[in-house]
């Protein structure tokens, strides 16, 4: 089954399949599918060697739960082309704090997936921390309410903060418009 996601700013389908732990279940134990996959970190870190040659094909990608340390995938991160962040519920913000670190501190270059409770308004501010891709749950969207919820990812043009999408604040931006020489 495919589903559609956010993607660069456009809403395209996917057939990437979001892969979990059962409680109690051992990541050695898991069933991996065939195909685009995204697996857990526990998985990725208990069958890495299984899972490398289907990571470097882009094939399989690892998600992390909030409040996961991004720091324990930092030496996959140049071999993994999907790396997925989770949102649990909208009021859980750790993965924001995860897409900017992976960004900035990790120099991540790949995609950066939000799955989970993945919200209309949220959108914008989850590009602004980094990501790329955004995957709301499919029983929330119709495709023509997706469709129109891409324009949410522009609700605000000129955020005064930095951020991962736009490192200057807005008054280093206005000054830099003026032809004034800027700092960071």
């Amino acid at each position: 089954m495919s589903d559609k996601i956010i993607k660069n700013g456009r809403v395209v389908t996917d057939d990437r399949l979001t892969v979990s732990l059962a409680e109690g279940e051992a990541a050695t134990d898991i069933a991996v599918p065939a195909g685009p996959v995204l697996v857990p970190l526990a998985v990725w870190q208990a069958r890495r060697d299984e899972l490398l040659a289907r990571a470097r094909s882009g094939e399989v990608g690892v998600w992390l739960a909030a409040g996961e340390d991004v720091a324990a995938l930092a030496d996959d991160l140049a071999l993994l082309q999907v790396v997925g962040l989770h949102f649990p519920k909208f009021t859980d913000g750790r993965s924001y704090s995860a897409a900017t670190l992976l960004r900035t501190r990790h120099g991540y270059q790949g995609e950066l997936r939000a799955i989970g409770q993945v919200l209309r308004d949220q959108f914008n501010y989850m590009t602004r921390c980094g990501f790329d891709a955004l995957q709301p749950q499919a029983e929330r969207y119709t495709d023509a309410q997706l469709e129109a919820a891409v324009a949410s990812i522009d609700d605000f043009t000129e955020p005064y903060q930095r951020s991962v999408k736009d490192p200057l604040p807005l008054f280093r931006r206005v000054e830099r418009a003026a032809g004034h020489e800027v700092q960071p």
